[in-house]
């Protein structure tokens, strides 16, 4: 694809880098440049979303139906920067454009033929605030765009922030997402008849997207959390797939 003359000017202007290596993008690069996008460390998920590492690491725990990754997470890892840039950065850009990749890699393998719509997994109130905008809500644009699925924000939410899971073993972050989500009120069995909007959901299947995925502990409390409101199933997409 040949840029246009504004294009360029705009690019020239207004450069950007890659935040993986940190070299400048050439006009018709998107988020990640080409070198970089070719040496992601990718996950095989996608030769059977149902039954990998990463599915069964549901398995027992919810309704999981598949999961996939696009690549492996390591910290301190080249790959780590791409995480570091769209949660540290003010780059929601680059979570936008990892999205559409997560469904590119999807749709070849008809990820989404069953999928009612997709939840993000919220951030605490006051993590969106400092951050500017949820990664997980990011990247699912960027999914929305190749698929057009729906995207929900307001099912499910954060309601407390404990500490990060990241240097968290896999018992203490299950530990610490415990309750950490609730169901709007709006969707809680427990509302007066006429209010209840749990029956509207329950029975769908829903994507569940987040950035990265180490033991599942967060991605399962949020689930449970939604089973509040009815039996479901789920799938998972993350742009990272970590190791223990």
């Amino acid at each position: 694809m040949r840029l246009s003359i504004l294009a360029k000017i705009i690019d020239m202007l207004s450069p950007r880098y890659c935040p993986v290596c940190g070299n400048r993008l050439n006009g018709e690069e998107e988020s990640i440049c080409v070198s970089c996008n070719l040496f992601l460390p990718r996950t095989d998920t996608w030769k059977d979303p149902y039954n990998n590492e990463m599915a069964k690491m549901f398995w027992h725990r919810i309704p999981i139906e598949k999961a996939c990754a696009l690549f492996y997470y390591k910290g301190h890892a080249f790959t780590s920067n791409i995480l570091y840039q769209l949660k540290y950065s003010h780059r929601p850009e680059v979570a936008t454009d990892l999205g559409i990749l997560l469904a590119q890699e999807g749709m070849k393998v008809h990820f989404f033929d069953d999928i009612d719509g997709i939840i993000p997994i919220p951030l605490a109130p006051h993590r969106q605030r400092q951050r500017g905008y949820n990664q997980s809500e990011e990247i699912a644009k960027g999914i929305a765009q190749v698929t057009h699925l729906p995207i929900y924000t307001n099912i499910v939410r954060r309601n407390v922030f404990k500490e990060s899971q990241t240097q968290k073993d896999r018992w203490r972050r299950n530990e610490n997402v415990k309750e950490a989500f609730e169901l709007y009120p709006s969707y809680r069995p427990d509302q007066e008849k006429g209010k209840n909007k749990s029956g509207s959901i329950a029975g769908r299947h829903f994507l569940m997207v987040d950035d990265v995925c180490t033991t599942g502990a967060t991605i399962c409390a949020c689930c449970q959390t939604l089973l509040k409101a009815g039996n479901m199933k789920f799938s998972v997409l993350s742009i990272g797939l970590a190791g223990e």
